[in-house]
């Protein structure tokens, strides 16, 4: 049986518009994003296969597809939840998010710099990744992750909370070579209430991953 499947879209396909066109989410949705669960799924079988052979020869391959495909099973699986259409702006006190808006300030010294970060992370990432807003549990900071592919130049333990996908089949249909346009309009679905949430949870679970007492 597979062990990952696609998961539904929290809206329809024309929730995002106009920032995301109708279009550009389905084939997002239903092409890339399940291309990624059904390379995760076969690599753990070929795996399977190479276990029960005692075939090792194609070991170092399959282990970095694994970490290709289920990597970008997740990040995806992040990015969709990530947004809305009742999103943007940036998180607020009275809107139920100020842990979130302060652990911002205190990482970044502002909303307004760590916008222009995460901005400049992802349109600058050279040729296919993401722009990430991640709890680093070591220093119970949010960090920026420029991702190459889907799981290249990571700190290993950060949580990711916040994605925007910067590979061309997120935006090309729509905004052609502008990615830049692309990264500024994805401010205005994003889903503060959902990072929130993501950030809380890093934070819980931060004592396990550092096996703290």
């Amino acid at each position: 049986m597979p062990v990952y499947t696609l998961p539904e879209l929290p809206y329809d396909y024309s929730a995002l518009a106009p920032v995301i066109s109708p279009e550009i989410i389905e084939l997002h949705h239903d092409k890339h994003h399940a291309a990624y669960v059904k390379g995760a799924n076969d690599t753990l079988e070929q795996l399977a296969e190479a276990r029960d052979k005692e075939s090792w020869g194609a070991v170092n391959g399959l282990e970095k597809n694994l970490a290709f495909h289920l990597s970008g099973h997740i990040l995806h699986s992040i990015y969709w939840q990530n947004m809305t259409g009742d999103g943007g702006g940036e998180p607020l006190e009275k809107d139920g998010v100020g842990e979130l808006a302060d652990a911002i300030a205190e990482s970044f010294g502002s909303f307004a710099g760590f916008k222009a970060q995460l901005s400049k992370a992802a349109a600058t990432t050279q040729g296919s990744g993401w722009g990430v807003l991640a709890y680093e549990p070591l220093s119970g900071r949010l960090v920026v992750e420029q991702v190459y592919d889907h799981q290249g130049n990571v700190g290993q333990g950060s949580t990711p909370i916040l994605v925007f996908d910067a590979w061309e089949h997120a935006f090309y249909l729509q905004y052609k070579n502008q990615k830049v346009d692309f990264i500024e309009a994805m401010w205005q679905v994003v889903d503060w209430q959902d990072v929130a949430r993501r950030h809380a949870a890093a934070k819980e679970r931060a004592n396990v991953l550092l096996l703290a007492p």
